[in-house]
């Protein structure tokens, strides 16, 4: 069987962003203020965020989330103070079988980048996934991701969509 003929979606429309991408010494900057002031915690903004997660690899095609437009900077929130970040994603099709892979690579690439005290939310956008529901549940329960990611197979598709980002 080809590739191609496996492909839920050959044929994704692609998107380019305006958003550039901040220079290593923007993070340099950063980490010279962070160090200056080590009585202050860093805040974390949606487009910090977003930086972070815009070049995971989509699972199926040889692009990035956010040239898929899966996700945008409009689709996340940062509440700083409150230590909670929510990203919400849109599948490229309402059937896509990947969406919960996605969803665990933006969840895990997060996660591993980001001060432990923020609490994660991953979720569909609404009305845009067949099985929103079900998916939004297995991403948000800390029993289900633990598990999930102590499967070799799955833990190996959620690096490969990271790996470089």
């Amino acid at each position: 069987m080809d590739l191609i003929d496996s492909l839920e979606n050959p044929n994704p429309q692609i998107f380019h962003s305006n958003i550039r991408d901040r220079k290593k010494d923007d993070y340099i900057s950063l980490a010279k203020i962070e160090e200056s002031s080590l009585n202050k915690r860093e805040i974390i903004d949606s487009l910090e965020v977003f930086d972070v997660i815009r070049h995971i690899n989509d699972p199926e095609h040889p692009l990035t989330l956010e040239q898929l437009n899966v996700i945008t900077v409009d689709q996340v929130e940062v509440n700083d103070s409150l230590n909670d970040i929510k990203v919400k994603f849109t599948p490229t099709i309402p059937h896509c079988s990947m969406a919960t892979l996605i969803g665990l690579s933006i969840k895990v690439k997060l996660l591993r980048s980001l001060p432990r005290r923020f609490k994660v939310r991953v979720v569909i956008n609404p009305g845009t996934h067949v099985s929103e529901i079900s998916v939004n549940k297995q991403l948000n329960d800390k029993e289900r991701v633990a598990a999930a990611l102590e499967n070799a197979h799955l833990i190996n598709a959620v690096n490969k969509c990271i790996v470089g980002t």
